[in-house]
């Protein structure tokens, strides 16, 4: 019988963040390395607080795990609910319903992006989580929004990034 370790669980949003307001070290920029790491503002938070939202009303274990928001360069605000499926391969993130949701509704922009993902059965936090956008999805928002900026969780704290910072060698046609 194979014992399973638990996983470490992710950070609550109150912790990484100091609170729903308060941005990180009162900084505004903080250089690590050559790429920008950029303290969030309120509109951030309420990016985040948009895609909790979403995901606390909507989470259904294994069907609808993230929920990802979207603020266009007109400020508006744009929510997507990953979709699950039997077949791995035909689930939806919940970026591209967002971004989805922007070129259809709105002005079709990406000037920053979030996800969120609820715990896993196993683990024993149960709070919702900031999550770095997988591969797909960054490809995605690189392909159609390249100076558009991620939130992430990066040693602990919120931050935003340049997504060209999460992809540094994108596939090209």
């Amino acid at each position: 019988m194979t014992v399973r370790k638990p996983r470490p669980s992710p950070k609550r949003l109150s912790e990484l963040s100091g609170g729903a307001s308060a941005s990180w070290a009162g900084a505004d920029r903080i250089e690590a390395g050559t790429t920008p790491r950029i303290a969030l503002t309120s509109v951030d938070h309420a990016l985040i607080a948009a895609a909790h939202g979403v995901l606390a009303r909507h989470y259904k274990p294994f069907w609808h795990t993230v929920a990802a928001a979207i603020r266009g360069q007109d400020g508006r605000i744009w929510t997507g609910l990953h979709i699950g499926a039997t077949v791995g391969r035909l689930a939806i993130c919940a970026e591209a319903i967002a971004f989805g949701r922007a070129v259809l509704d709105g002005d079709g922009t990406i000037e920053t992006a979030v996800a969120v993902r609820h715990p896993k059965p196993e683990e024993i936090d149960r709070e919702l989580a900031v999550v770095s956008p997988c591969g797909a999805c960054r490809e995605l928002m690189l392909d159609h929004a390249p100076d558009a900026m991620v939130i992430v969780v990066e040693e602990g704290h919120l931050v935003k990034l340049p997504v060209r910072a999460l992809l540094p060698l994108p596939y090209r046609r």
